[in-house]
């Protein structure tokens, strides 16, 4: 932990003492990046306990809930009061819904509402006369590039070629006047997603899962998966590194980011420079589609096991009803603290690294009661202390009986005894689903251009994530690229342990 503790020193001096870092030149920023990550070590006391919030440490600790995030209730109480508020349902620019030929462009138009979305980028003292370009101007830009363009650079998309006065369907479906040449340019699209909170993007995601869930695209069978994605960078020399005790500490470009394990990837190196995407998606089970709800971004080199409980917490946050997760064998609770804390259930397959306990059969996860017990016990429930089995022989049928407990306890782990057990009926199904959760992340990167990292920092790599999580929920709600999947499977939700 301590070398997590010192690159957050780093990091916030860095951000602290050079606010102009980007207009520094790669020379300069070696230098100050070499003589702080010196100055830090020299000066760092390895025998006080780490007193900094996991969530900094981790990078994410303007990833959580804060006042002005509003829930899915919130948001449709708010959207019901916002339309009975006004007699007509007027946009914030001309429509031209005549030029808007796209099946999907016009089905999209009609799900956004352009003052709601200005109303919940809005900020203290903003005023519609203020400017003329709204914030709904840039969120449909933004939504228009991850649909229709994801291959091109914001520079190219923002030009005649894709926004010129000809090009009469894009700039009706953002907003743009028709009879004047008026283009948004790729920096004011930048200081977009840069002046965008946190709570704003979340906000933005809520009014749009909130749509979401009223399009009936999810049953009444629904699990969710957590998986994640990496997102490399161009920044792949450190500017300064240095080994801790085993770890290494590594300063580039980009501040936030760092070199991590890849997933086994044959035609990609083994490590990544860059930042992980980990994404909560719902599963309808009966289906077997999965959308992506919600994301957290943070830099490459930490496990995936720190991420699943503030992951859940932002979906809970945001009214979410999470109860049972299924996941691959990073995202472990052997501490049983998700459950603890939420009240989510969590099932991964069984870690390797976990041994099974003593007297349990290895092939049929029988347990007995010790060596010589010949009887399985029945299991009975898994309480605060672990699973509890009471002895299954009926009365008369163990000799053993008067010099046995009948009693045993075993321990949760991250093994074949998790909360569910692995034993349990429908847990190898669920584990099989699991890996339709992957599906979302193939279509954010390849088919909403989110494979090619095209900003420079997290923040904005965040409000771009945003974006396209946003566009994904919204082509699945046109359907125009949905394929019908041949899985009819059914798994019910776990209730209560």
């Amino acid at each position: 932990m301590h070398h997590k503790d010192i690159k957050l020193i780093i990091r916030k001096q860095l951000k602290k003492k050079y606010p102009n870092w980007k207009r520094l030149t790669r020379k300069e920023k070696k230098g100050i990046a070499k003589k702080v990550l010196a100055e830090v070590v020299t000066l760092y006391n390895f025998d006080q306990p780490v007193e900094a919030p996991v969530e900094e440490l981790l990078g994410i600790e303007e990833q959580v809930p804060v006042s002005g995030m509003m829930d899915l209730e919130e948001m449709a109480r708010y959207i019901d009061r916002f339309n009975r508020s006004r007699l007509i349902k007027i946009s914030s620019h001309p429509r031209h819904p005549t030029y808007i030929q796209d099946e999907e462009l016009r089905m999209i138009d009609g799900i956004v509402d352009d003052c709601i979305i200005n109303k919940l980028l809005s900020y203290d003292g903003y005023t519609p006369c203020m400017r003329k370009l709204f914030p709904s101007h840039m969120f449909r830009a933004e939504l228009l590039k991850a649909i229709k363009y994801p291959e091109v650079s914001y520079r190219k998309f923002c030009s005649e070629e894709y926004l010129g006065i000809d090009r009469k369907q894009n700039r009706s479906f953002i907003g743009l006047p028709l009879h004047r040449s008026k283009i948004i340019d790729h920096t004011q699209l930048s200081k977009f997603r840069a002046q965008l909170s946190f709570a704003q993007m979340m906000n933005l995601t809520v009014y749009i899962v909130y749509h979401f869930y009223r399009s009936g695209l999810l049953g009444k069978c629904i699990l969710h998966g957590v998986d994640s994605t990496e997102l490399a960078n161009d920044c792949k020399r450190p500017l300064a590194s240095l080994d801790i005790k085993g770890k290494k500490i590594r300063i580039y470009e980009d501040i936030d980011c760092d070199c991590g394990k890849r997933r086994d990837k044959r035609d990609k190196s083994f490590y990544v420079v860059g930042y992980r995407m980990h994404t909560l998606t719902a599963i309808d089970a009966q289906t077997g589609h999965s959308y992506p709800l919600v994301s957290l971004l943070a830099a490459a080199n930490h496990h995936d096991s720190n991420f699943l409980n503030p992951l859940v917490r932002l979906a809970k946050a945001i009214g979410i009803e999470v109860k049972l997760i299924t996941a691959d064998e990073a995202y472990n609770d052997r501490d049983n603290f998700l459950y603890k804390e939420t009240g989510v259930h969590l099932i991964t397959p069984p870690s390797s690294k976990v041994s099974l306990p003593e007297h349990v059969d290895p092939n049929t996860m029988e347990v007995m009661c010790d060596e010589r017990c010949e009887i399985p016990m029945k299991h009975i429930g898994c309480g605060d202390d672990g699973h509890e089995f009471h002895c299954g022989a009926a009365p008369g049928e163990c000799p053993r009986a008067d010099r046995c407990p009948q009693w045993r306890l075993i321990p949760v782990d991250a093994g074949y005894f998790q909360r569910i057990p692995y034993s349990t009926d429908r847990v190898s199904e669920a584990l099989e689903i699991r890996k339709n959760a992957e599906r979302p992340f193939n279509l954010l990167k390849n088919r909403e251009g989110l494979e090619k990292v095209r900003v420079r920092s997290q923040h904005s790599l965040l409000a771009r994530c945003t974006f396209t999580n946003i566009a994904t929920l919204l082509l699945e709600m046109t359907g125009t690229r949905r394929k019908e999947s041949i899985i009819k499977r059914q798994i019910p939700l776990f209730a209560n342990g």
